[in-house]
């Protein structure tokens, strides 16, 4: 049994403040226009989706309930099509896929829809709380800090400077710029409506194209404060390796992922539904993967999920022709491109989270779709997507176009 990918599509990212333009969209009416776009555009019969997963990382409040379930009813699919939502953290858009397609891969489903949703605009991050970092004794086991500590320790251990990062970050500006100048990522995009059908948004809102190295050397390091005054994280991360003399802070938020909301969905099936649909497969799936890093760092999981799937699928990195990771930091992905020994012109060649946003839930889903879209307007052959995770994690998938 194989898995293909029939279709992708994504909100734009709405700036996640009460200003942004999606602040007004509940997160059902966002993961509910995702489904009824994937089901539009392919003119399935749910009754033959077999089931819908979503990520979503603050699964309280208007993101609570099953918000899978709830809008596979309100985009009016067939009753009989169930919902499940999960949670890993910034991976959980491509851990929907990835279940998906495991669903398809053992013969449970004929047709599947992964995807993910995050309002971090009206469901805060990490209002759901948790014993991780909330319960003492749990977050002093595991070396608890928060994830930008995690990415400045990443610079200060690999090199990095606030050079690199911010050079970074004004590379990944300018390359979404242009992505969107030439409409790459117009297959994918939905606009979203309000209530009355009106488009409230059609493109990424929170992009700063005008970024330079200048702009970005005016912002003071975010995490300075958490990490020497209080609660002193630097103290925690220095126990954990204790071969750094301090932590260098290097992140701001201009070379740090954007805090938007969003949703995605992707539509994968075998091939018997596609010929029922008349669909052509987009991509098949090589391989899935998840691993366990270090927790403290955080941010290391996706060269090693690298290597788990390139194994997995048994292929070496000469077989990837696009790489793509999520931005949650720009040291995220300078040490990957370090670890995996990978030239700038092959990963992320679209610009990523720093330049568009990181809707936690939805971003696995959406860097799919993106990769996806650039194989096939670049005619390349496979893809490499991956994300860094929370608590130190990595998940990643490979794509074949076909």
């Amino acid at each position: 049994m194989e898995a293909y990918i029939y279709d992708a599509v994504r909100t734009p990212r709405g700036r996640g403040k009460a200003d942004g333009s999606l602040h007004e969209i509940t997160p059902i009416q966002l993961a509910t226009q995702m489904l009824e776009a994937v089901r539009d555009r392919t003119e399935i019969d749910t009754a033959d989706v077999d089931d819908v997963i979503l990520g979503c990382v603050s699964p309280v409040g208007e993101q609570g309930a099953d918000i899978a379930r709830v809008a596979v009813l309100n985009a009016d699919y067939a009753q009989t099509v169930p919902g499940v939502q999960v949670n890993r953290f910034c991976a959980s858009g491509l851990e929907a896929v990835n279940m998906a397609a495991a669903k398809v891969y053992s013969g449970e489903a004929g047709l599947a829809i992964g995807g993910g949703v995050e309002s971090m605009s009206r469901v805060p991050m990490a209002s759901d709380g948790g014993a991780w970092a909330m319960d003492p004794a749990v977050a002093y086991k595991t070396y608890f800090a928060p994830q930008g500590i995690g990415a400045d320790v990443i610079a200060t251990k690999f090199g990095i400077s606030r050079d690199d990062v911010d050079a970074y970050a004004v590379e990944s500006q300018r390359r979404a710029k242009a992505a969107w100048d030439e409409k790459r990522f117009a297959r994918s995009i939905v606009p979203v409506k309000d209530v009355i059908g009106q488009v409230v948004l059609d493109h990424d809102e929170h992009m700063r194209p005008d970024a330079t190295m200048q702009s970005l050397a005016a912002l003071k390091p975010s995490f300075t404060a958490l990490g020497e005054e209080m609660p002193g994280f630097d103290t925690v991360a220095l126990l954990r390796y204790p071969e750094l003399e301090k932590v260098n802070h290097v992140h701001h938020a201009g070379n740090s992922s954007g805090i938007v909301d969003g949703a995605a969905a992707v539509l994968v099936g075998n091939k018997a539904m596609g010929e029922k649909y008349g669909l052509t497969p987009r991509a098949r799936i090589r391989a899935m993967a998840s691993i366990g890093s270090e927790p403290l760092i955080m941010l290391t999981g996706p060269e090693f999920v690298a290597g788990k799937l390139l194994n997995r699928a048994g292929m070496s990195k000469s077989d990837i022709d696009l790489w793509e990771l999520n931005e949650a930091f720009a040291s995220v992905v300078l040490r990957y491109m370090q670890a995996m020994d990978l030239d700038h012109s092959q990963i992320n060649v679209n610009g990523g989270a720093i330049a568009m946003g990181h809707p936690l839930g939805a971003t696995g889903a959406m860097v799919l779709g993106t990769a996806l879209d650039e194989l096939e307007r670049s005619g390349k052959g496979t893809a490499l997507i991956n994300l860094c995770v929370g608590a130190g994690m990595g998940t990643g998938i490979i794509i074949e176009r076909v």
